[in-house]
This record gives structure tokens, sequence and C-alpha cells, in this order.
């Protein structure tokens, strides 16, 4: 299933993103931000799940925003499989 998550504090304005079961695929960021990183984050993280998403990239930080692209990438495929069992 597709979602479409909006940022908080990051250049990036929004991310989109497939999720089967746990596992996220077709990441891509909308609106803005670092182009390399914004390239490489979807190919990194292509075919993880949730959690090891999570735990690679969570947490990460982009100057003093106390967030990042990546932060918000790791919120964003927890929310939306946490919404994802609640339909199931």
């Amino acid at each position: 299933m597709e979602y479409t998550y909006e940022t908080k504090n990051t250049c990036s304005k929004a991310i989109r993103f497939d999720l089967d079961g746990d596992v996220v695929r077709n990441v891509k960021f909308l609106g803005g931000g670092c182009p390399g990183n914004l390239q490489a984050l979807p190919k990194l993280v292509e075919g993880l799940s949730v959690e090891e998403i999570e735990k690679r990239i969570g947490g990460i930080i982009c100057g003093m925003k106390g967030t990042s692209c990546a932060d918000q990438l790791a919120k964003a495929v927890r929310k939306a499989y946490e919404e994802s069992k609640k339909l199931a």
C-alpha cells in the first residue's frame, strides 16, 4: 500500500513510499532537500523492514533541527506500519 507522510523540520516536505507488510519499497522524497541524500536514502532502505530502517537511520539529526530526512523516514515507516496493522 502507498503512504505519504508530511515531514516536520526538514527541507523535504513529504515522503512517499510503499509498504508491503513490514517491508518498505519505492521511497521518494518530495518538495526539496539535499539531492544527494534524497537519492541515496531510498536506495539504502529499499527492501528493508520497518525495524531495520529504525535501527539504521532513526535518530539521525541535521544541524540544529533535531531531526533529518533520514529520521523522518524512520518515523514515517513506523507510523504507516502501525496504521496498516489497524486496517488488517
